[in-house]
Formats: structure tokens, C-alpha cells, sequence
């Protein structure tokens, strides 16, 4: 991925709503998981970083990135070294294994989802947690998914049969970004029609609007992982290694 883009994105992560209100949603499903302190605890695909200040506050974090430069920004954040790593086949670390997995918007980017998720079943301990967001729905497809190198979006049901062939138990499932869905779809649906080919996702929007949206969004948290929301522009899954 382009060094602009990374650089632009570890911008983004500190301010913009997207990012800001799914670390809170990730921290209270986090909370709700009563893992046990000193656990050892795997990012795949950290990027440039800006969840390894939350997931190091419940455990012992180790985290790999493929791409350099979202490395070297990662790591000047002095939290712990982010290593070379890429699925399926590239997994650092030896042979250390994880209580907890966690796995942000990546899953989407790798050719063999199926063999990502049998690799990173390898490395889960016994009753280990694997906690994945993915983007969903195919028909909200757009240049961002274009620039971000994805290879597809998923449906809750695909992703948690994937999962259960692989081994998993899946404890919870659901789409979450529910309550700016109509919004996100009408949005998507105008760039189709005007075949807009500009901008990102990331591009960060006006003060008041991003609080607005960042506020909408992270009220979710309320809800999970108490009820499944029935759509949304991701999906959340927690699945454990029997």
C-alpha cells in the first residue's frame, strides 16, 4: 500500500470518527470478554498503529505488520516492536501462542481467507479468543475498498461459516455501523452513479460533522455485545478455539 496513504491514515486514526468510535466499541467488547490479566495478546496487521495503546492496557501485546512503513510508524509510537508478518504462511513471534487474537479490517485483505484463519487457529491457546472485524456487504463496494487493496466484503453468515470450518466456536456475531448504514448506502450509491473516483474513506470531515458522526457511531458500544444488530457497514465476530 502507498506510503502517502499509510501516512495519511496514522493521521486519521487519532481524530476521525470511523476510527475513533470503533476503538471505543472494540474496548467495550474487549471489557465484556473478562480476560485474564498478563495474557499474551497478537495484533494481526497493526498498521501504523493506533490500536496497540488499547489492546496493551488487557495483556501482553506482540503485533505484526507486512507492509514497512506502516512499521516504521507504528514502532515510533515506542509501545512495542511491531515485526515483519504476513498471512498465512509468515507468522513472527516463534512458536509463542496467544490467549487473544485480534484482527481489524484484515481479514479482507489477504487472498486465502480460509488459510489465514486455520493459521491463526494454530497459534490460539486452548478456549483462546479470536476477535475479527470485517467490512460487509459486496453492494457497498467503492473506491475506497479499491485503494485500501481489499479483495472482498463479507455477510455476518459467510464470515461465521468460515470461521466454523476452521474450527472455531463462535460465541457472538453481528454488524455493527448500523446506525449511519442508510447514510453510508446513499452515499456509496451517488459515488456509483456519478463514478466518483476520488477521496477516501479517511478523509476527515468538518469539526462539527465528525463529532456528530463519531457520536452516532461509537453509541452503539450501548448495545454490544448484548443484541445482534440485524445489518450494518461491519461485522464483529468473537470466536474461541474449543
Amino acid at each position: 500500500m502507498e506510503q502517502e496513504f499509510y501516512q495519511k491514515y496514522a493521521t486519521a486514526e487519532k481524530e476521525h470518527w470511523w476510527f475513533v468510535a470503533r476503538r471505543q466499541i472494540i474496548a467495550k467488547i474487549l471489557k465484556s470478554l473478562q480476560l485474564d490479566s498478563n495474557i499474551n495478546i497478537l495484533e494481526i496487521g497493526c498498521g501504523p498503529g493506533g490500536n496497540l495503546e488499547l489492546l496493551s492496557k488487557h495483556g501482553n501485546i506482540f503485533a505484526m505488520e507486512s507492509d514497512a512503513g506502516a512499521r516504521e510508524i507504528a514502532n515510533r509510537r515506542k509501545i512495542i516492536q511491531v515485526e515483519y508478518g504476513m498471512l498465512p504462511n509468515n507468522i513472527p513471534f516463534g512458536s509463542q501462542s496467544f490467549d487473544l487474537i485480534a484482527m481489524f479490517d484484515v481479514l479482507e485483505h489477504i487472498d486465502d481467507d480460509v488459510a489465514a484463519l486455520n493459521a491463526l487457529y494454530e497459534r490460539l491457546r486452548q478456549n483462546g479468543v479470536l476477535l475479527l472485524t470485517v467490512p460487509a456487504y459486496n453492494f457497498l463496494w467503492s473506491h475506497h475498498d479499491i485503494v485500501n487493496q481489499h479483495k472482498r466484503r463479507y455477510v455476518r453468515k459467510q464470515l461465521t461459516s468460515l470461521a466454523h470450518d476452521s474450527g472455531y466456536f463462535v460465541n457472538y456475531s453481528t454488524y455493527f455501523n448500523t446506525l449511519l448504514f442508510p447514510l453510508v448506502l446513499v452515499v456509496r450509491l451517488l459515488d456509483k452513479l456519478r463514478h466518483n473516483n476520488e477521496g477516501s474513506d479517511v478523509d476527515m470531515p468538518s469539526k462539527v460533522a465528525n463529532t456528530l458522526l463519531k457520536y452516532i457511531f461509537s453509541s452503539e458500544r450501548f448495545l454490544l455485545p448484548h443484541i445482534r444488530l440485524p445489518f450494518g457497514v461491519s461485522i464483529l465476530v468473537i470466536a474461541r478455539k474449543p
